[in-house]
């Protein structure tokens, strides 16, 4: 699909981007906390903005994130579509991060050299608010699966022989 949706338009006098949107609550570990770009999406399917929260935990049958440390907690919808980073780029994107980089490292690195994180979220969304990129929103309704935490393995594997078992993935991906 983003194949298909990068093939038919090129840049033109705004850069032509696209992403798949997940359901957050797809997206969800039971143990422990996450990151995921929070998007606003408008009624085109074109993404308005991104946010990149760093912790995000599932609080029962509800998602919730908090900015401070877990003082203050806000829920999130059940419907809220996230990023998790299946984005399709025009080559305009290279430039666009390598014009930034060293700006982000002056900045960042000396308040915290060892999660200093350069987010693509971010870099997209300044394209954004600088009305220099529309990003069309692929839709997913599909779970993700993915190992955050050492105990995510277990339901990971099991999921993933789900998958296999309905014919949806390859017994095998390599032959040997």
């Amino acid at each position: 699909m983003i194949y298909d949706q990068l093939s038919g338009s090129g840049d033109g006098e705004k850069y032509q981007y696209t992403m798949v949107g997940y359901q957050l609550y797809n997206t969800l570990t039971e143990n422990g906390h996450v990151a995921r770009g929070v998007c606003s999406v408008d009624g085109g399917n074109h993404l308005v903005d991104i946010h990149e929260r760093t912790r995000i935990e599932k609080h029962g049958d509800k998602a919730e994130y908090t900015e401070d440390g877990g003082a203050v907690w806000r829920e999130l919808p059940e419907n809220t579509i996230v990023s998790m980073n299946m984005w399709g780029f025009t080559k305009s994107i290279v430039e666009e991060l390598e014009s930034r980089f060293a700006s982000f490292l002056v900045e960042n690195l000396p308040v915290n050299p060892l999660k200093c994180e350069y987010f693509l979220p971010y870099v997209v969304d300044e394209l954004l608010k600088a009305g220099r990129a529309e990003v069309t929103v692929l839709r997913s309704v599909d779970r993700w699966y993915g190992v955050t935490y050492k105990e995510d393995k277990a339901m990971v594997m099991k999921a993933i022989g789900q998958l296999k078992d309905k014919g949806l993935y390859p017994r095998r991906l390599w032959e040997d």
